[in-house]
């Protein structure tokens, strides 16, 4: 099976001339995931964040099987389920008043292209067809489909590859403002500096909210976050949030933007929604906008085959009802607090740059790239799923880890640094 992999099957990012070890999964119960050669690793990652309840729970085994009995998937072209129409009552009602409207898709990255779209179609029915950019701050990441590259970090991601086909827009400085400390005049007049030049062609803002993700796993000022929100008001700029990685508390917070108390005019989310089991994403929007897009019988041009599939929609809808009737705040928080205890005795490795921890995550950031693959088997060894990248070695856990299996996980990474 690992030769037939090897050999014929593309892992991400990855090159198919010199392919990494992969490592085969035979089974995976709650934290754990158990290798085709019995080895047991905690799983660090919650399966690149998704996975928050762990594996296996029966809870969701229960609601896919019911769903699964009654209809497995119906194209939504000018059809309806009560799976659809029960997760968008959800997810109306967990996130902020005036998002009112749902697009639901198949992935993160979809999702983004979406609420791209959104946003153009918005000024070009509104009559404002010169607003056709999009600005954002370095350090991001929103995908890999060609929108969703588009406004990536321009150095970090893959514009060099694909220069002169990407849609060419507007980057200000990455925030330095970290979370947790006022926002400096600095950080704000970067991002003030390019709407006031180039107001009248710019659409929308797109950023991730508090916490960059795969970009850099930067977490910065919420009031940042909260002057942006106030800019868009006044250059008649919408702002689109992308919570697919953030939403859903992993940042101690239901979504990222609740830090900044604001709101977007355009959320995107996915990942954790559906607890990991499958894939979907939503792109939520306001009455206003989704008005405008609307005017004159405007319809929104995007229409996935499996968009609001049947099982992911039942099953998102049982890993909400999990999450909320559940301690996740309590656990989130013990998470972060443990984890800032326990990384600290790493602070003054001098492979250590910085060591950053915000509600389910936890970062230790290197002076330089770490040996991915080499640093993959040491974890390993160890028992632990920990998958590092750049110069950045990570933890995103399931909310329902044990201390002891959380313990574990830390202490995996002081050998590691000393490997680099």
């Amino acid at each position: 099976m690992i030769e037939y992999d090897r050999n014929h099957i593309w892992h991400p990012y990855t090159s198919m001339t010199s392919p990494p070890c992969a490592y085969p999964v035979a089974s995976a119960q709650g934290v754990r995931l158990r290798l085709s050669d019995g080895r047991e690793l905690i799983d660090g990652m919650s399966s690149w964040w998704c996975a928050i309840h762990g594996y296996n729970h029966p809870v969701l085994n229960a609601a896919v099987e019911k769903q699964l009995n009654a209809v497995a998937h119906v194209m939504f072209g000018g059809l309806t389920h009560e799976p659809a129409v029960e997760l968008a009552k959800k997810l109306i009602g967990m996130t902020s008043d005036p998002l009112q409207h749902v697009f639901f898709s198949d992935s993160g990255s979809v999702s983004i292209e979406v609420a791209i779209k959104m946003a153009l179609q918005y000024w070009f029915n509104t009559g404002k067809t010169g607003k056709s950019r999009l600005l954002t701050i370095r350090g991001g990441y929103h995908g890999d489909t060609f929108g969703a590259m588009a406004v990536t970090d321009p150095v970090s991601g893959m514009h060099t590859m694909f220069k002169g086909v990407l849609p060419q827009h507007l980057f200000a400085a990455r925030p330095e403002s970290r979370f947790g400390e006022p926002v400096s005049e600095k950080d704000v007049n970067g991002i003030r500096s390019l709407l006031e030049r180039h107001h009248r062609e710019i659409a929308a803002i797109i950023l991730e909210p508090i916490v960059q993700g795969a970009g850099g796993m930067w977490f910065y000022s919420a009031e940042y976050l909260a002057a942006v929100r106030e800019m868009c008001r006044e250059f008649d700029v919408l702002l689109i949030l992308d919570e697919v990685a953030t939403g859903f508390g992993r940042t101690g917070k239901l979504f990222g933007y609740e830090h900044a108390e604001i709101s977007p005019d355009i959320l995107c989310i996915g990942k954790a929604m559906t607890g990991g089991y499958l894939t979907m994403a939503a792109t939520l929007t306001t009455e206003e906008v989704s008005a405008g897009i609307s005017a004159n019988d405007g319809a929104l041009m995007h229409g996935p085959t499996f968009m609001a599939n049947p099982l992911a929609a039942a099953v998102a809808v049982a890993s909400i009802d999990l999450l909320l009737e559940g301690p996740w705040q309590q656990r989130v928080a013990a998470m972060e607090e443990q984890m800032r205890g326990e990384l600290r005795a790493i602070t003054n490795h001098p492979m250590v740059r910085d060591v950053r921890v915000l509600g389910a995550i936890g970062v230790v950031e290197t002076h330089q790239p770490v040996p991915a693959n080499e640093l993959q088997n040491q974890f390993v060894e160890h028992g632990v799923w920990i998958r590092p990248f750049g110069n950045l070695i990570y933890l995103m856990p399931p909310y329902v880890i044990e201390s002891t299996d959380l313990s574990q996980l830390t202490a995996a990474i002081g050998p590691a640094l000393d490997l680099i």
